[in-house]
């Protein structure tokens, strides 16, 4: 679960400032930092992929 930080938060190995999204938690820890307002979820991005469509064939 991708989390945006509201608050700073610093651990062995990481330093997190408010604004900064991350998704190096396990979804219950990130769950439990939204709930405690250290966090706000960050919706996921859909993507829209470009695909070419196959040339038609050419017989002759």
């Amino acid at each position: 679960m991708k989390i945006k930080m509201l608050t700073s938060l610093a651990g062995v190995g990481f330093a997190l400032a408010p604004g900064d999204e991350t998704d190096r938690f396990p979804d219950a820890e990130a769950r439990r930092m939204v709930e405690a307002g250290y966090a706000v979820p960050v919706a996921e991005e859909k993507r829209e992929i470009a695909t070419r469509k196959p040339a038609p064939e050419k017989r002759g």
